[in-house]
């Protein structure tokens, strides 16, 4: 008797208790983490300045967790960060996010590191996710990807004075620093 192992689906994920975790699913596959420490958490406050400034110059708009993001329906996470331009906002739904946001953050922690430089980011390669930020609040820095055909290129890493930048907003920086300040 062969054992058959169901695929799990967006319809499963609305299932998964209000526990204070976080549930994603990759190729169908649950995946659960705990909730964040505070440093990792003050960094994702951090880093919605650069998000808000962006929305400011009216380059579309930013989003943090827990939000959705529904490639498909064995294939929905919940990133710390996402940013969705003006011309994409299509994928921008009531309930969630619908395709691919131009821009994604991680914010390491010590139960998501593996996934987040792995899985997530062959994931969010294959789905067309322009740029990748992964931010490492142990090490302080920030590594950027950009989608390069269908992988990402690392970019320079970026520590201390080191400006965050992107090429999807113009003129918009902010340091490194100010993240783990």
């Amino acid at each position: 008797m062969a054992i058959v192992h169901k695929k799990l689906t967006y319809e499963d994920l609305l299932e998964t208790p209000d526990d204070g975790k976080r549930y994603e699913i990759i190729d169908g596959e649950l995946y659960v983490s705990a909730a964040p420490f505070t440093k990792h958490q003050r960094a994702v406050w951090n880093f919605i300045d650069f998000f808000k400034d962006a929305e400011r110059a009216g380059y579309g708009r930013g989003y943090s967790a827990p939000t959705d993001v529904m490639f498909d329906e064995y294939n929905v996470v919940e990133p710390d960060l996402l940013f969705v331009l003006a011309e994409n906002r299509a994928v921008i739904k009531e309930a969630n996010i619908q395709g691919a946001p131009d821009i994604l953050v991680e914010v390491l922690s010590s139960s998501t590191r593996k996934r987040d430089a792995g899985v997530k980011m062959q994931l969010y390669a294959r789905f067309g996710v322009r740029f990748y930020y992964i931010i490492d609040p142990e090490d302080e820095t920030v590594q950027p990807y950009e989608l390069a055909e269908s992988d990402y290129r690392e970019l320079p890493l970026l520590k201390g004075q080191d400006a965050i930048t992107c090429p999807l907003f113009p003129g918009i920086s902010m340091p490194v620093s100010k993240l783990f300040a």
